[in-house]
């Protein structure tokens, strides 16, 4: 199944971005933060769509080597997990960076400290959860298939566009995932553009998706471009 992301309505309340994105598809990603903020899961009891939510992620790190840092974000993952669990949705999560390359040991280990805590918050809540590939940024977890082995065998969300900066979405395409962010990009920006207007091979990943039998949903800037390409893929 495609959906969409509520990303492209991030500048609407919520309740306008889930009634308008629910009269389109029955796949909705809320990205918890900003604006669309899950404060009260009440506002989901009258929409039949299948949810997931994308946890809030600016100001997070949980793989920061100042415990207190680290200790907070896994706190608001956690707490991301209970909102979820409401819900009856799943939660894609960013995987953490480190500040220096010098420090990329140390990261990892608090990242390991983070996802067992993490793992026992999600059979808490009784929700699953997935770790999403990061964008060509310096320092950032899980860039590359290699980095797949940080998250151990959790989980994965392909981010396509991410994917495409880093030079390696065919590798990704052939590993396993469970859900997929689309939207397109030259490979040198992360614009969140319209399907075709960059330059992924969107029929190869939509064969990757059904061989995956994985979720999908476009995450694009605007809306008239999420709808268009919603639209191309369900064409593909």
């Amino acid at each position: 199944m495609i959906g969409i992301s509520t990303y492209c309505l991030i500048d609407q309340p919520l309740l306008v971005a889930l009634d308008r994105l629910t009269a389109l598809t029955g796949l909705v990603e809320v990205m918890d933060e900003g604006p669309h903020l899950v404060e009260r899961p009440e506002l989901f009891e009258s929409h039949t769509a299948d949810f997931i939510l994308h946890a809030p992620y600016h100001g997070m790190n949980i793989a920061c080597l100042f415990e207190s840092i680290r200790k907070a974000s896994v706190e608001v993952m956690t707490d991301c997990f209970a909102r979820a669990a409401e819900i009856g949705a799943p939660v894609v999560l960013h995987p953490g960076y480190f500040a220096w390359e010098q420090e990329r040991e140390q990261a990892n280990r608090q990242f390991a400290k983070s996802l067992t805590e993490l793992e026992a918050a999600a059979r808490e809540h009784s929700i699953s959860f997935s770790f999403e590939n990061m964008g060509d940024m310096n320092f950032f977890n899980l860039r590359t298939p290699a980095d797949l082995a940080l998250i151990d065998g959790c989980s994965f969300t392909l981010d396509v566009g991410h994917a495409n900066l880093n030079g390696c979405l065919p590798a990704f395409l052939g590993t396993r995932f469970t859900h997929l962010h689309l939207h397109d990009n030259d490979g040198r920006r992360d614009t969140h553009s319209p399907v075709g207007e960059g330059t992924i091979d969107f029929p190869a990943v939509m064969a990757a998706m059904r061989r995956e039998h994985a979720t999908a949903v476009v995450e694009v800037r605007q809306f008239d471009g999420a709808v268009a390409s919603l639209r191309a893929l369900e064409g593909m």
